[in-house]
């Protein structure tokens, strides 16, 4: 009988050009599907939370996947796609859920982190981990456009357009949250949903307000307009993390 395992991921997405199925076959879903098919000698779908971009990276992203044999359990599940994937994915833990859960249209709310490098020398092991901003970065204006994002909005300005038409450009974003010690910043996004590059496209209109090359005005604007005219800056993919998903 079919069973509906849920599964929570993690994986460095460096190497990788993003979660959803491409036909060059190097993404999260791709390797996951592989690994399935190893472990279970069948094709199956392995849907996500959330389309992570190339290069963006995931601390806790949440996926489902509809097994015809439910017999292996989920512990055995784990140890077996890890065995299989990627060092740089690693299945962190699953259980079998009912059929009413889905990994993406039941999910209440998502928490992101940026994180920003800033100090005039990268530690190498922050390559890759980390948005290097050598230039001095105002973290008090940094903090002050975090929270012009905060409430129900139209997110039409911060969002990049992936060749279709979105039915609804409007969320809620519940926090935006700023922490810095020493050169390593930290954002923290939640809200009930995320728009195409919507947290890089923020990011970056953040940190152009703490570099002073935009007013904070201009993020009040956009939202208030949701126009997407003029110069918009999409943060780099490597500082991004998906962190937790809430149902």
């Amino acid at each position: 009988m079919s069973r509906r395992l849920k599964l929570i991921i993690a994986y460095d997405g460096s190497e990788f050009a993003g979660w959803q199925s491409q036909s060059h076959r190097n993404t999260i879903q791709d390797h996951l599907e592989r690994a399935f098919a190893r472990v279970g000698r069948r094709r199956v779908r392995v849907h996500g939370a959330g389309r992570t971009d190339a290069g963006v990276h995931a601390l806790a992203q949440c996926a489902h996947v509809d097994l015809p044999d439910g017999k292996m359990s989920a512990q055995r599940w784990t140890s077996a796609l890890n065995a299989v994937l990627p060092p740089t994915i690693r299945v962190l833990r699953g259980r079998y859920v009912s059929e009413n859960f889905h990994a993406r249209f039941s999910a209440k709310e998502k928490l992101y982190r940026y994180r920003i490098w800033a100090a005039p020398i990268l530690p190498p092991l922050e390559f890759g981990r980390a948005w290097h901003i050598s230039t001095p970065l105002d973290v008090e204006l940094l903090k002050a456009g975090a929270k012009r994002f905060v409430g129900r909005h139209d997110f039409a300005a911060f969002a990049a357009n992936r060749g279709k038409k979105e039915e609804s450009t409007i969320r809620t974003i519940r926090s935006v949250r700023v922490q810095k010690s020493g050169p390593r910043i930290e954002i923290a996004i939640s809200g009930d949903g995320f728009l195409y590059k919507m947290v890089r496209l923020m990011v970056g209109a953040m940190t152009r307000a703490a570099l002073g090359k935009i007013e904070l005005s201009e993020i009040e604007a956009r939202l208030k307009s949701g126009r997407t005219d003029g110069l918009r800056f999409v943060a780099p993919a490597e500082g991004l993390y998906l962190a937790k998903v809430w149902y």
